[in-house]
């Protein structure tokens, strides 16, 4: 996944070269962390279309360095292996050609340790290019980094598909110290009044300040009185919701998600289970475990959101909605670029751990357009059948959410650490 950024900024010494050297570093290393918990079986496997093995993304985010970056730009460059442009390109039709993304699972070569020494090879090269680079090849690597940390974010909800079907129910990491779950109160509601409010992306000139293309240009939206629940709906809430026959009841659903429903026998979240004893049980990056009614409810599709808010009486709230609330209450707070442990653990609570599915199609804004070449590809071409989320999820790498940012899945996708939460009409 990658876009270009809203805006170019220009050359300062905000900006120095040595920062951003320092970024590169920090996120080449957590990718590494997060695989280094895997075998090289675990690294291979791809269970479904919609994913990638997890050593597929770690080639994937050194090729787009390899080719954007140092192929043009760094004299006297030797490619790693001439094969992997066309194995580890994704989708850019303007590189060449590139390998079927659901045959991604039978590249059982090159294997994980080779993976492990293109990286190498590619971040000495970068080394030596961020030596002599200008403001634009500098910007350039920016984008790399946080093309990467969207891979990273890939690698865990991917890895998580994949161990989930084992039915000896594997460990990813180990769970944070466990905390006693409490009731949850009632959901607070966030007012706002009815008129124009300015949303999207306006650079203000801070250091290795970054959005993608798709969250500008900034623009005026109209928004009618409504109100926002303070925290995304929990486990608990969802859990009355199917009590009630939510996953039966056909007037709540639309008509693609009744059918997708029960083509594929949907009756709970993505990863939740009956266990013997009637209760449900979910399967987490640290395991199976008991779900837990604080929790926001997490990997349901949009369809489940828009039928859960059918029942409830309420509805889905905009992406402009949540924006003005993002920045007006604090619903979703850049991060910094403090490294902290990663994948953040699941916490109980109000805090926002979860994406959340917005009942915005995910189209241009006013003004947008595609960036020549192919680093232009990612956004444009793929704004059509696809439905915008905001926040960030416990997969959400540090350093990579603001209340812009606008994440796009279809309605059906379930894999994903999707949430979401209520809006009302005032």
């Amino acid at each position: 996944m990658i876009a270009v950024p809203a805006h170019r900024p220009a050359p300062s010494a905000d900006a120095p070269h040595g920062a951003i050297r320092a970024r590169y570093r920090r996120v080449r290393a957590e990718t590494e962390a997060l695989a280094a918990a895997l075998s090289p079986e675990d690294q291979t496997i791809q269970s479904m279309d919609d994913a990638s093995p997890t050593k597929w993304h770690r080639a994937h985010t050194s090729w787009f360095f390899e080719t954007f970056l140092l192929v043009p730009h760094l004299e006297g460059y030797t490619t790693f292996d001439p094969a992997f442009r066309m194995v580890f390109n994704s989708y850019y039709e303007q590189v060449g050609p590139y390998h079927p993304r659901p045959q991604r699972g039978v590249l059982s070569r090159p294997g994980a340790a080779e993976v492990g020494a293109y990286r190498a090879h590619v971040d000495a090269g970068m080394e030596r290019l961020l030596d002599v680079c200008d403001d634009r090849v500098a910007e350039l690597v920016l984008i790399g980094t946080h093309h990467e940390q969207q891979h990273q974010e890939l690698i865990l909800t991917d890895i998580k598909h994949a161990l989930s079907l084992s039915p000896l129910c594997p460990v990813y990491a180990a769970a944070a110290p466990e905390v006693a779950a409490a009731p949850l109160a009632p959901p607070g509601w966030w007012a706002l009044e009815g008129g124009i409010h300015r949303v999207g992306f306006a650079p203000s000139g801070a250091p290795l300040e970054f959005a993608f293309d798709n969250e500008g240009p900034a623009h005026d939206a109209l928004i009618r009185p409504c109100a926002i629940a303070d925290r995304p709906v929990s486990n608990g809430e969802f859990r009355a919701f199917i009590d009630d026959g939510g996953y039966r009841r056909s007037e709540l659903w639309l008509s693609e998600g009744w059918h997708l429903a029960r083509e594929q026998g949907w009756e709970a979240p993505g990863y939740w289970r009956k266990g013997e004893d009637g209760e449900w049980r979910v399967y987490t990056l640290h395991g199976e475990r008991t779900v837990r009614d604080d929790e926001p409810v997490c990997h349901v599709s949009y369809f489940e959101a828009a039928a859960y808010a059918q029942w409830a009486g309420k509805r889905l709230p905009t992406e402009f909605e949540w924006e003005v609330c993002a920045r007006r209450f604090g619903a979703a707070e850049a991060d910094d670029e403090v490294q902290r442990p990663h994948p953040r653990p699941l916490k109980p609570g109000i805090r926002q751990e979860v994406w959340e599915w917005t009942q915005s199609a995910y189209a241009p804004y006013p003004g947008f357009r595609a960036a020549e070449g192919a680093l232009g590809e990612y956004n444009g071409k793929f704004m059509v059948n696809q439905q915008v989320l905001r926040g960030r999820s416990c997969a959400t790498p540090f350093g990579h959410a603001r209340p812009t940012y606008r994440n796009f899945f279809p309605a059906s996708a379930r894999w994903q650490f999707a949430g979401f939460r209520l809006a009302e009409d005032r």
